[in-house]
């Protein structure tokens, strides 16, 4: 039994890589590395099918090093220090690091990512990583820091219609078969910049095809055989932190439109409600605010919802809660706030509590001085007494700013009413 497609198209040089070019082409910066003999850990972040193990192959065939591989989904930490030593005890002076190799590495878990750092530190093992996740997230900050990240994109029409050639010219089995290709646009789409996909796509129609005549590729033909929704669109992948950043920023926006639309991708893309509805609500919070503080309960309603009444029917709450947190008018001063605050705590570490502002629960602290001179404000007209809340050293410190919009401009007049200059 023959391999799978897939596998017999995969090549061995770079000279036949298709793809990829900012990063293999003549004078880019892993060709110049590769062309070296030389290279330091990297991790390869891409969606499937675009060439990542493909071109960890190419590196092993063209260094002359020890090359060890593991995956992510079989192997565990007793796997990982097994390779580590087995590298170890084959390196040898002066000799380029050994490389290993992990696919899916997003997938090793925090304790598994911990086991590598040492040798990836020391030159024990050089790390080649591929990742269809955000590094960002997936991969510990340790190990990334120690790791260049090189982003592989989607493979362009021309690639793949330059994959689709070389198959039916060159594969041991379809081309034993003549191909009229009329048309390319479902293969195109079907495949969404994924070369494997396009490879199976073949492949089903070669083995589709009867008898011993041409082999016919239309648009029609293709959708009959696959019959599939084209959408592409993968829960568990890359395509699912674009979507979801496409609608957070429609909605920032200000475009129902855009932002409606993305819902839909990701109503029938099978996305889990929840998750939307958690968006909102962060997104009535970060991009809504203070200017319209009602947003924040609706994007509460809407999940409320979303939970009770399950799907198809959720779609309507949620697609509610978008259109008005749209069309809503926005402000992140309070996003900003809390930012602004984090920053200085940082900067400035635990600094002591105001000795009137301490909780004075015996009459130990009350004789510390715990608490002594705090005004309450209730006692006061108006219910506010002008008093100082943040530590000595801070005491002029600014956090939060109003936006000009009418919610925050009463807050602001407020404010200026209450604390006069420090509010100008």
């Amino acid at each position: 039994m023959s391999a799978p497609l897939a596998e017999r198209m995969r090549p061995t040089t770079l000279d036949d890589y298709i793809g990829q070019q900012h990063l293999v082409g003549p004078g880019a910066v892993l060709r110049r590395m590769i062309d070296s003999g030389r290279i330091s850990s990297f991790i390869l972040w891409g969606p499937p099918g675009v060439g990542k193990t493909t071109l960890a192959s190419i590196i092993a065939h063209r260094l002359e090093t020890p090359f060890y591989t593991l995956s992510a989904v079989t192997s565990g930490v007793k796997d990982v220090r097994d390779v580590i030593e087995r590298a170890r005890q084959n390196r040898f002076f002066n000799s380029a690091s050994p490389i290993l190799f992990i696919d899916e590495i997003h997938r090793f878990s925090k304790s598994q990512q911990d086991s590598l750092l040492g040798a990836v530190e020391q030159g024990v093992v050089t790390l080649i990583g591929a990742t269809t996740e955000n590094p960002s997230f997936e991969v510990i900050r340790p190990l990334l820091s120690r790791c260049q990240v090189y982003v592989l994109k989607p493979l362009e029409p021309d690639d793949l219609l330059t994959l689709m050639q070389r198959v039916v010219e060159r594969d041991e089995e379809l081309s034993r078969r003549s191909w009229n290709i009329r048309e390319t646009g479902a293969l195109l789409r079907y495949s969404g910049g994924d070369a494997r996909k396009l490879l199976n796509i073949m492949e089903l129609i070669f083995e589709a095809a009867s008898g011993d005549g041409d082999i016919e590729v239309t648009d029609a033909i293709v959708s009959e055989r696959l019959q599939q929704n084209p959408l592409a669109y993968d829960k568990d992948g890359e395509m699912h932190y674009d979507i979801i950043s496409a609608f957070i920023k429609s909605i920032r926006g200000s475009d129902p439109d855009a932002a409606l639309y993305w819902l839909a991708r990701m109503i029938e893309g099978g996305e889990d409600p929840a998750f939307i509805a958690r968006r909102l609500v962060i997104s009535a919070s970060e991009d809504i605010g203070l200017a319209n503080p009602n947003a924040l309960l609706l994007a509460n309603a809407a999940f409320d919802a979303v939970m009770k009444i399950g799907w198809p029917e959720g779609r309507i709450p949620l697609a509610e809660a978008t259109v008005y947190l749209a069309t809503s008018p926005k402000s992140n001063s309070a996003y900003m706030g809390i930012g602004n605050a984090l920053q200085k705590v940082q900067e400035t570490g635990n600094l002591p509590v105001p000795l009137h502002l301490r909780n004075a629960p015996t009459s130990l602290m009350k004789q510390l001085g715990y608490s002594d001179g705090y005004k309450y404000a209730h006692d006061y007209e108006g219910n506010f007494v002008r008093q100082q809340f943040l530590p000595d050293d801070l005491a002029e410190e600014r956090f939060w700013h109003s936006q000009p919009n009418p919610q925050e401009e009463k807050l602001r007049e407020r404010m200026e009413r209450l604390w006069g200059k420090k509010f100008d």
